[in-house]
């Protein structure tokens, strides 16, 4: 896919600052709550997770579609990032629910 430039380092710039804010903010406040500290394993998966599946996103945005076989390899990390994403909701599911039982 083109795109401008500098739009593939705004991408990546924003993202790492962003996630980097919400891990930050995660692990201070699990830090505090100590009394649930096995759901918090559960919200930083997610994060992970959901970093590794916008990793693969990004590789398929920025892939050279001047390569033989393009179409496919695009097509595969397209695929990858959306069953890695799946996981991470799933986690994100999971921390959420036991979040939620007392």
């Amino acid at each position: 896919m083109s795109l401008e430039q500098e739009v593939m380092g705004l991408l990546i710039g924003g993202f790492v600052i962003v996630m980097g804010i919400v891990i930050i903010t995660t692990t201070l406040i699990w830090y505090k709550n100590k009394h649930k500290s096995y759901v918090y394993t559960w919200i930083l998966l997610h994060l992970l997770l959901f970093s590794v599946a916008v990793y693969f996103l990004l590789g398929a945005i920025s892939f050279d579609t001047n390569h033989l076989m393009a179409s496919e390899e695009i097509s595969l990390r397209i695929g990858i990032a959306g069953v890695v994403w799946a996981l991470s909701m799933l986690c994100l599911l999971v921390g959420v629910y036991k979040f939620s039982k007392n």
